[in-house]
């Protein structure tokens, strides 16, 4: 009898525990493990997207993102790392224009940081905050915003973000973001082909735009199940390979 009612304790104890809504870091967290991000810390990644081959070493708090263009006997190499951005063209070093620099190492930036998501979402400039959860499609989904602080934020600190984070399984599927950069504007982006390799999960996504352009960056999950959104592009990552770093 006595086993009994411990029992029955236990089981109203766990539904308690169970009822208790996750904060956004708990969230995050949970989601950078099912997504695989934890495994990216130390990890070494290559993969095509579009013309260039991209490159990202991390090793213990140090990281090297190179982009490498090949246009008929040119080779230009990009390199940008904790100590800022270089260029080698046909392996020979070349003087960038501040200007330009920042211009690349924004672009070779972007490109790394969607690739791995949702890895880098607990860095120390990164503030999270929960939204109302929603439903795309039947399934459901947390939804959390990032905004980023101006010291240790990047360049792009004031673009916000947001991540819908599948209820069931923490899985990343869609995302969204405004910025401010070449004028401004919203993205919102839908996962495909899914894969997981060396433990860590890649997607690739169909870009959207609002049609309406007084559409709030929050209410894009909205504009997607009304079929308010044009399609401008696909992001398809190609020939990727993960080294885990020991």
């Amino acid at each position: 009898m006595r086993n009994l009612f411990f029992l029955v304790v236990l089981a109203f104890v766990s539904c308690k525990q169970n009822d208790i809504p996750l904060t956004a870091q708990q969230i995050i967290d949970k989601a950078i493990i099912a997504n695989g991000s934890d495994n990216v810390n130390d990890s070494e990644l290559i993969f095509n997207f579009r013309q260039h081959k991209y490159k990202a070493t991390r090793k213990q708090g140090k990281f090297i993102l190179e982009r490498i263009t090949t246009k008929e006997i040119k080779i230009t190499h990009d390199f940008l790392s904790n100590d800022g951005f270089k260029r080698n063209v046909n392996n020979e070093p070349v003087q960038v224009i501040d200007s330009m620099a920042f211009k690349y190492s924004n672009s070779i930036n972007s490109v790394h940081y969607f690739s791995v998501l949702p890895y880098g979402l607990n860095d120390a400039a990164v503030h999270k905050k929960l939204l109302e959860d929603v439903v795309i499609h039947g399934e459901s989904y947390y939804k959390v915003e990032i905004r980023f602080s101006e010291k240790g934020g990047g360049k792009d600190f004031e673009d916000v973000f947001v991540y819908w984070i599948g209820k069931k399984d923490f899985k990343m599927d869609y995302l969204a973001y405004s910025y401010l950069t070449d004028g401004g504007g919203m993205r919102f982006r839908e996962s495909k082909n899914e894969r997981v390799i060396n433990g860590v999960r890649f997607l690739d996504y169909n870009n959207y735009k609002a049609k309406n352009a007084s559409t709030k960056l929050e209410n894009l999950d909205k504009a997607f199940e009304n079929n308010e959104l044009i399609k401008l592009s696909e992001i398809n990552l190609e020939n990727v390979k993960v080294e885990l770093l020991n």
